[in-house]
């Protein structure tokens, strides 16, 4: 068994993630569930001898000390894989491994609703992609920096751990970072990009209230910039923000969020009833009276605003996106009472 022949399987049934435990089969993630692979029981020294040697010296020495490690896998045509090496108890070695499709996704082949192209042609301010681990939000961002590649000529600088997505430049310019290899942190980075002539900037995940202060900084000095948080929902990305800030600086971030905020996309992937999975997008757009709510703390009532007028707006409620979805059979009832986070009512369809 070799990492090669396991990760070309993730890519030969279509599958999202690879899972290396101890004491387990491997298993792959198809359609959102785990499935194990062979019938061969890992042991700790198996995982070592398969994972190991994709690792340099400087990789393995930052993960005998920080006991993880995040890093990327290029199988040239066939695709990258982002990776994650970590400990469990009694100091074993597990991996997961995350495939990313070596073609760049555009916003048509994800079914994007006519808003994100609009979202697209915004030259500043700051565009939030959210949702919970796997559900798509690199694949929303890489296809929406794809259609600014294919239609405008801009400067884009895209900091994660690791780089995903690698786009090749056609109309604009792109400089990806790796945080680690190519700089020492997301506000690093953040620090003097401002300084690299960019239009564009990609910050592949606020983790810290550093990096939203300098995220939302960067989007007030006139670059259209991009991120992602792990949050379900526009509201919920809000009062993350917000509550990562002490008393005595709120009032500053909710006054420069209400400002520099065009919007918010919170997504989800759910499975469909014949198979493979549909994403549906919860869209926020910034307006008068949301930035207002923002500024004043109201953030509770900004869902019953996003539903004022939202055929007009564009706007977007999870809950009606999946009873949409329920309607139109994509999904099953199970499927959209479990996804229903608003503990809206999901109703009986015919």
């Amino acid at each position: 068994m070799s990492i090669r022949s396991l990760l070309d399987l993730v890519i030969d049934k279509k599958a999202s993630d690879l899972h290396l435990v101890a004491r387990s089969m491997p298993k792959i993630r198809i359609d959102g569930e785990l499935v194990s692979t062979g019938n061969i029981i890992l042991t700790p020294n198996d995982i070592e001898e398969i994972c190991l040697p994709l690792l340099d010296d400087e990789q393995k020495s930052e993960l005998k000390s920080s006991k993880e490690l995040d890093f990327s896998i290029d199988l040239g045509k066939s695709g990258r894989f982002r990776a994650n090496y970590y400990y469990t108890m009694n100091g074993e070695l597990s991996a997961a491994f995350r495939m990313i499709p070596f073609q760049t996704p555009t916003l048509d082949d994800i079914y994007a609703p006519q808003i994100l192209f609009d979202l697209a042609k915004k030259q500043k301010g700051l565009i939030l992609v959210t949702g919970a681990t796997g559900s798509g939000k690199s694949t929303t961002l890489a296809a929406i920096l794809n259609e600014i590649n294919q239609n405008q000529n801009k400067h884009i600088i895209t900091i994660e751990d690791p780089v995903e997505f690698i786009h090749t430049s056609k109309n604009s310019l792109f400089s990806h970072r790796n945080v680690g290899s190519d700089t020492k942190s997301f506000t690093r980075a953040l620090k003097y990009a401002l300084r690299e002539d960019p239009d564009v900037i990609l910050v592949g995940e606020m983790r810290d209230k550093e990096t939203m202060a300098m995220t939302i900084e960067a989007a007030q000095t006139g670059h259209l910039v991009f991120a992602t948080l792990h949050t379900s929902s526009a509201v919920g990305s809000i009062n993350r923000i917000i509550d990562s800030f002490s008393g005595s600086d709120q009032a500053y971030i909710r006054s420069s969020l209400a400002s520099s905020l065009i919007a918010i996309i919170s997504q989800n992937l759910l499975p469909k009833i014949n198979g493979g999975r549909i994403a549906l997008f919860e869209i926020m757009l910034n307006n008068i009276a949301i930035s207002n709510l923002i500024r004043e703390g109201k953030t509770h009532q900004i869902l019953s605003q996003m539903q004022i007028g939202s055929a007009q707006t564009g706007m977007r409620i999870m809950a009606n996106e999946i009873q949409k979805a329920l309607n139109e059979n994509l999904i099953s009832k199970e499927v959209a009472m479990q996804f229903n986070a608003t503990n809206l009512n999901i109703m009986e369809h015919n």
